[in-house]
Formats: structure tokens, C-alpha cells, sequence
């Protein structure tokens, strides 16, 4: 008798500890809907020297979707759309991105704390290669931090390649 009370009492505590989890993915994602605007810098390439630009991102969210849409300027020479469209399932996300010039790039990774940590799986080769990592990152309560990080091919260190501070209008 006492075994099976201690194996029900487990089984119980590992059904509630599972309960919040989900909750907190639901209410993480949730609470990254609404408009954005901001500023940063982007580097068309890792070799190349940064561009100011201006963004705005419109943000939509369910409870295990997350989908941002966006445009950044920078100088007369560069006005980029951007969508990054991304589902949740048992803790890992997976999604599509475009932005980059180069088609259609998937995404996979998990949350960390308040953060989205993404591979960036490219449609053809940039900066040597078709790999880069992307962190979409709350700060605050009104505030979404847009990094992505590559390999520069010649040094091999890796080079912030785009990194847009936003706040929530």
C-alpha cells in the first residue's frame, strides 16, 4: 500500500510540474504580440561594415504560435521585409524566415529563460556558408531584442550581423 501511495503521489507531482510549463509557454508567447518599433544595425555581410536602420514589426501570437512581420530602412539603399513564422511543440520551435536575400530559411531551437534560440538554416550560402543563429529576446515588459550572429569565413569568429532593439508602441 505505501508503495503505491508514494508511485500515485509521484505520478501527481510530475503531472502538475508539467502543467506550468506549458502555461509559461502559452503566456511567453502570448506576451510578444503587438506593434514594435526601433533601431539597430545590420551587416549586409560579416565583412562589411554596419548600417543604421529603423524598424517596425507587427507581432501576432497563440498560444503555441509566434509570427512576426516587419520591414527595416536603413540610408537610401537597403529597405528589407522580414517574417519569421514559428510554431512550439513540446518545448522545441520550428518555423520559416525570410529577410536574408537568399529565399526561404527554416529555423529550429528552444526558449531559454526569455529568449528564443534559433539555428538559421539558409536557402543558399551566405558568408561561406548556410548556417547562422538568430535570438529573439524580451527585455521588460515592452521591449524585443532582434540578434543574429554568423561565422565570419576568413576568421572563423563569430560576427553580430544584425542586432534591432524594438519597444512596443
Amino acid at each position: 500500500m505505501k508503495t503505491i501511495t508514494i508511485a500515485l503521489l509521484a505520478a501527481g507531482l510530475a503531472f502538475t510540474q508539467t502543467l506550468p510549463a506549458a502555461a509559461s509557454e502559452e503566456q511567453f508567447l502570448t506576451s510578444l504580440k503587438g506593434q514594435y518599433e526601433g533601431k539597430g544595425q545590420v551587416r549586409l555581410r560579416t565583412n562589411k561594415g554596419p548600417i543604421n536602420v529603423s524598424c517596425s514589426f507587427r507581432s501576432t501570437a497563440t498560444s503555441s504560435t509566434l509570427s512576426l512581420n516587419g520591414k527595416c530602412r536603413g540610408l537610401v539603399v537597403v529597405s528589407r521585409t522580414i517574417k519569421a513564422d514559428l510554431t512550439s511543440k513540446s518545448g522545441a520551435y520550428r518555423g520559416s524566415y525570410i529577410g536574408a536575400g537568399s529565399g526561404p530559411a527554416t529555423l529550429a531551437g528552444k526558449r531559454n529563460g526569455k529568449a528564443l534560440n534559433l539555428t538559421i538554416r539558409w536557402a543558399k550560402e551566405i558568408n561561406g556558408d548556410r548556417q547562422a543563429r538568430l535570438s529573439v529576446a524580451k527585455s521588460g515588459s515592452r521591449g524585443l531584442t532582434l540578434t543574429t550572429t554568423d561565422m565570419d569565413p576568413t576568421t572563423g569568429k563569430a560576427v553580430v550581423t544584425s542586432k534591432i532593439v524594438l519597444q512596443r508602441k
